[in-house]
């Protein structure tokens, strides 16, 4: 593995600490994932160049309710569940911005939710956890240097679920809730899952990047633990994606992002010689 100096620390990406290749997954895979994020300690990430660690997202007290009792709960103050049968992860949270534009589609709660869609009560490192755990393998964050390279790893289809103030249930597309600023038509491509990477401060303490706010962007990030493989900028006069008009509830209202893999469709199969 080669190390990448980071502001006084190494930086690596997580599937350099994640994976061996070519050997097959043992069972017993989803408890070394996270056991390996529990040895990491409390949830931290770099909010900026000297900051301290970010505070850690967790949910709402132990004596709330668990929303999803069917499911395997990962951490009891964090809402994220997994579905090991139906491969999918559910993260809970809430609408944070229901209008202007925006750099994430998700982040942890009590970072960026000037700029993301929801916050999520949970780290990304335990999501990351999660989906190790329904079987899926990181691919490479995003870089620029020396020239642009998108972001790679499963594609994920990410569906909204939430209830009004009426108790009805919807569902969405996580992409309707996404506008691109310069067509006006809602996001079309699904997100990967790319990764971030584990960063290692001065005094040798492992932090998981997409803690500080990098969850899911829009924007590319090589933070980001999801990322868009299509070319996004950072720069605030030129951000491509704002919050799709009309669609999202109102901030404050609980929804679940529900992730799922895309199955990549199959070729259509040769017809027969001769035919």
């Amino acid at each position: 593995m080669e190390a990448v100096s980071y502001r006084g620390g190494v930086s690596r990406t997580m599937g350099d600490r994640m994976t061996t290749a070519g050997s097959p997954r043992p069972p017993a895979l989803p408890l070394k994932a996270l056991a390996l994020f529990a040895a990491l300690g409390p949830c931290s990430g770099l909010a900026g160049d000297d900051a301290p660690p970010a505070e850690a997202p967790v949910a709402t007290p132990g004596d709330e309710p668990d929303r999803h009792p069917e499911l395997g709960r990962l951490a009891a103050r964090e809402d994220v569940w997994v579905d090991l049968r139906g491969k999918r992860v559910v993260v809970g949270g809430e609408v944070a911005l229901a209008e202007g534009p925006i750099e994430f589609f998700a982040c942890p709660r009590l970072t960026k939710e000037h700029e993301s869609v929801i916050a999520v009560r949970a780290s990304a490192r335990l999501v990351h956890a999660a989906l190790l755990a329904i079987g899926l393998e990181p691919g490479k964050p995003v870089s620029f240097d020396p020239e642009y390279t998108a972001a790679t790893g499963p594609a994920l289809r990410l569906t909204m679920r939430w209830k009004d103030a009426a108790g009805v249930a919807h569902e969405a597309d996580a992409r309707s809730w996404v506008r691109e600023t310069r067509t006006g038509k809602e996001l079309a491509t699904d997100w990967v899952f790319a990764g971030s990477g584990l960063w290692t401060d001065a005094d040798g303490r492992e932090h998981y990047q997409a803690d500080a706010g990098d969850f899911i962007s829009v924007s590319n990030f090589p933070t980001a633990t999801l990322d868009l493989p299509i070319e996004s900028s950072q720069s605030n006069e030129a951000l491509l994606f704002d919050v799709f008009p009309g669609r999202v509830p109102p901030v404050g209202t609980v929804s679940d992002i529900v992730i799922t893999r895309v199955v990549p469709a199959r070729p259509a199969s040769a017809p027969p010689p001769g035919r």
